[in-house]
């Protein structure tokens, strides 16, 4: 018949390409599109390229195989000293979001005035260069009536040259409303580090040399800030540490840990005092970090005030004022009745840290400090490991090394009159107001209050943007209340998106803009810390970019620059002109595309350039470096930073001088005092209690009458940040969550409760709170605490496409967590809360 392999293979999968089934095929969609057109892949004719992977906060260094100029396999970066060619299953997805068929592919500009879910918006194409002179003349039109404050830029995912598209930029046109997601992330985890030890970033945790891992709240192998490096050593770590996972939920983490403790969600602040009451009380702080007393008899004793005069401190600062101020009553006989986790066990804890100290660690997730009283939760927590001597020590606790990365440039000097009188104005947000200290770094209103915007284009208050400029977020699913932004944005006379994806936020745009894929597309630049070293790697374009989207965080201000040259407005071009040249060559750039490639040269020149070499990895040019995708620090110096931290007394802080400061600050800003600041942000404390480590009661939202039942949100394995439920690879892969099940969005009830409610398994079921309800599938798991339902945050999209949706801009797929989490904040940091007690009731429908 003639029939050879090779024809045979090309006309089944060119066969399976006309039909729908490839929608939600398990074919790697770009194997699909090679045998349409005739392609077969052939190991070893394609090459691996550097790239980095923006699926979640790990930020890993990744390696695509590109054969025929299309992206056919991701694994680890080989050069990587963090996580070397380890990976995690989200990479996989980002094929499928690549050649995703429902992506965004030209501008697309709104035909119906009216908004809302299920109202189509009736987009229709149009050129780039109408879609600009759109952008344009908006821009104009607050410059002539001198309020270009109403400008307002919204930040999601992001690269480290989104400083251009949305802070400088934005600062040129002569707004201050440049807005992070920051406070929907990891602020109030930040706060934590910062008032203990001056650290206002992230950690990493040194598992190869650890004796005992206590997490609270943290599912590493599912979503960390390392999940590729944690996949591929936890089976190690397991074999030389005991791991205790502090969970209400069952996770992948907690699977193979050696003790699971479901504690009654928001109680983890009680747990953790208690432990850190029963380390004193036995004496197992550990004493060449912390210090002891004079004459070596361990005065802690449950009730009793201690003499500050009988101890000397080494690295650390108020140890005996924590104690007198709270500690001192916090036993475990009062946690168990708080947190639900049994005395006897809370000191068995205690004794394994104590046994195991220094080379401990004490994790946190932002679910435990992201509620509404949870800064002080944060702060109690690693304050073990600081008790513990487990900071900037082996198997312990480590900051991310500061690494020689650029920035870009500043754009101060090419603000005009203009301009100048908009950035007098208050930020949109609200950050610095009594009620939102936002103490970024310790400064008020240094920080980001991002759930806010909703509120304040809702009462307007302090004004109305009259331009949102939305960048890859999508506010209204991944937001707690995310009905509010719904709402704004209809108030808001012109929003722009710039997105891969129709999302629920490109719903009620005016204008959407396609935007490349982060990892395959465009120029981009990371960095992410683990296994006791730094990296910084960057994403290229390693294939052509679909439709017609272009550089995105620096081409769009190439493009709208370019426009209002032509209008008169210079600065933003002649800013983009003289401090974006090529380091190598002097040129300036001439078009999107060399602007991109110029800003990441810049930002990393101290990388690969041999002039300008500081330290860690040496290359011998660029072409090296974009050829290895990755520069690694030199390894982490211990022990380095005691007595040297950034802290107002240089040490690791019980007693929180830094957070007085901070507050002192703050309250003399608004001609009050610290108690008045304490009260507006929620908290219970008074005193010199604000001042360290304590217990605030969670705040419980829906009456237990009304609301029995108490919700948790976690996050999935699967989850690119809410993005990869369009892909087949996702949904048909759910079940890897304990309790999840493909192609479904389940909530997991425990069978105790389940029974009581007479819920089967598989049931419909709806779920409401007081901020909202949503319809999913019930699940019996034994992996949640009675009384509590868990369900993974993901699915509920009722836009971004065909297989995240049911009907897409109509019916979502299950529905959103955020739907149900009122819009309450950890104050102090600016974070939105997700966690605590949400009160909720569940009813088969």
């Amino acid at each position: 018949m003639g029939l050879t392999r090779r024809t045979f293979l090309q006309g089944a999968l060119a066969g399976v390409v006309t039909t729908s089934i490839a929608v939600r095929s398990n074919l790697n969609p770009i194997t699909l599109a090679m045998a349409k057109e005739g392609l077969v892949y052939q190991p070893g004719s394609g090459k691996w390229m550097g790239t980095t992977c923006n699926g979640c906060t790990s930020f890993c260094a990744k390696q695509v195989y590109i054969q025929d100029g299309r992206a056919l396999h991701i694994r680890g970066n080989e050069h990587s000293k963090v996580h070397g060619t380890s990976s995690c299953p989200r990479q996989y997805l980002a094929l499928q979001e690549l050649y995703d068929p429902d992506r965004v592919r030209t501008p697309m500009l709104r035909t119906n005035p009216e908004k809302g879910r299920g109202v189509d918006p009736k987009f229709k194409p149009i050129s780039w260069d109408e879609a600009i002179k759109l952008i344009a003349d908006r821009i104009m039109d607050l410059r002539e009536r001198d309020e270009t404050h109403r400008y307002v830029s919204l930040r999601g995912r992001y690269s480290y040259l989104s400083d251009l598209l949305i802070k400088n930029f934005t600062q040129v046109l002569g707004s201050p409303n440049a807005i992070t997601h920051s406070a929907l992330c990891a602020e109030a985890d930040k706060l934590g580090s910062f008032f203990t030890e001056g650290d206002w970033g992230y950690r990493q945790y040194d598992i190869k040399d650890t004796r005992y891992i206590l997490s609270f709240g943290v599912d590493p192998l599912s979503a960390n800030r390392q999940v590729s490096y944690y996949c591929s050593e936890w089976g190690n770590t397991l074999d030389n540490a005991q791991v205790a996972i502090v969970d209400p939920r069952f996770s992948a983490s907690a699977a193979k840990a050696d003790e699971w403790l479901p504690v009654v969600p928001g109680q983890d602040a009680a747990l953790g005092l208690a432990i850190a009451h029963q380390i004193l009380v036995d004496g197992g702080w550990h004493r060449p970090f912390v210090g002891d007393f004079n004459d070596g008899q361990n005065r802690f004793i449950a009730g009793q005030e201690v003499d500050p005069a009988t101890f000397e401190e080494q690295h650390t600062n108020g140890l005996i004022q924590w104690w007198n101020l709270e500690l001192k009553e916090n036993t475990p006989e009062w946690a168990a009745e708080l947190c639900g986790i049994e005395a006897a066990q809370i000191r068995r804890l205690a004794t394994k840290l104590a046994d195991a100290a220094p080379r401990v660690q004490v994790w946190r997730s932002r679910g435990v400090q992201m509620q509404h009283r949870g800064g002080y939760t944060a702060m109690a927590l690693h304050a073990l490991n600081g008790l513990l001597g487990a900071v900037d020590q082996e198997g312990g606790v480590l900051k991310w090394a500061s690494v020689p990365l650029g920035q870009i440039p500043s754009s101060k000097k090419y603000v005009d009159e203009v301009g100048q009188h908009g950035l007098k104005n208050e930020k949109i947000d609200r950050r610095g107001r009594l009620e939102f200290p936002a103490l970024k770094k310790g400064k008020s209103g240094g920080g980001v209050v991002t759930n806010a915007v909703a509120d304040s284009i809702l009462t307007e208050d302090p004004y109305l943007p009259d331009f949102v400029l939305g960048y890859f977020n999508n506010f209204p699913f991944s937001s707690p209340g995310g009905q509010r932004w719904e709402e704004a944005l209809k108030k808001v006379p012109f929003v722009t998106h710039i997105t891969t994806n129709i999302s629920e936020f490109s719903w009620y745009s005016d204008l959407i803009l396609p935007a490349p894929h982060f990892m395959f597309e465009r120029w981009g630049i990371q960095k992410t810390a683990g296994n006791r070293y730094t990296q910084v790697s960057i994403s290229q374009p390693v294939v052509k970019r679909l439709g017609q989207s272009v550089e995105d965080e620096c081409g769009i201000p190439w493009l709208i620059a370019q426009e209002l040259a032509q209008r008169g407005f210079k600065d933003p071009m002649r800013y983009l002109l003289a401090e974006f040249k090529d380091p190598e060559t002097g040129k300036s750039p001439t078009n999107p595309d060399e602007l991109a490639l110029y800003a990441t040269k810049i930002l990393t020149q101290k990388f690969w350039d041999p002039l300008h070499y500081i330290e860690g990895d040496r290359f011998s040019g660029w072409p090296e470096f974009l050829e290895k995708g990755v520069w690694n620090s030199k390894p982490y110096t211990f022990r380095k930073r005691w007595s040297h931290m950034k802290t107002a007394t240089k040490k690791f802080e019980f007693y929180s001088e830094t957070m007085k400061v901070a507050l002192e600050k703050h309250a003399k800003r608004h001609h009050t005092d610290v108690d008045h600041v304490m009260e507006a942000t929620g908290y219970l404390a008074r005193g010199e209690q604000a001042f360290v480590p304590h217990y605030e009661p969670p705040f419980r939202y829906g009456d237990a009458k009304d609301f029995p039942m108490l919700f948790v949100d976690h996050k999935s394995r699967l989850n690119r940040e809410g993005r990869s439920a369009n892909t087949a690879w996702y949904q048909q892969n759910l079940d890897i969550d304990p309790g999840a099940r493909k192609h479904a969005d389940v909530a997991k009830l425990n069978p105790i409760d389940a029974q009581a409610l007479g819920i089967q398994d598989g049931d419909t079921v709806r779920i409401t709170s007081i901020q909202g309800s949503i319809v999913c599938e019930a699940a019996l798991f034994e992996g949640v605490r009675p009384g509590t339902v868990a369900k993974a945050f993901g699915q509920g999209h009722w836009a971004y496409g065909r297989v995240a949706s049911r009907e897409f801009g109509k019916t979502p797929f299950g529905g959103s967590n955020n739907e149900l989490l009122p819009p309450v904040y950890e104050h102090l940091s600016g974070s939105s809360a997700f966690y605590g007690q949400v009160g909720i009731r569940v009813e088969k429908v």
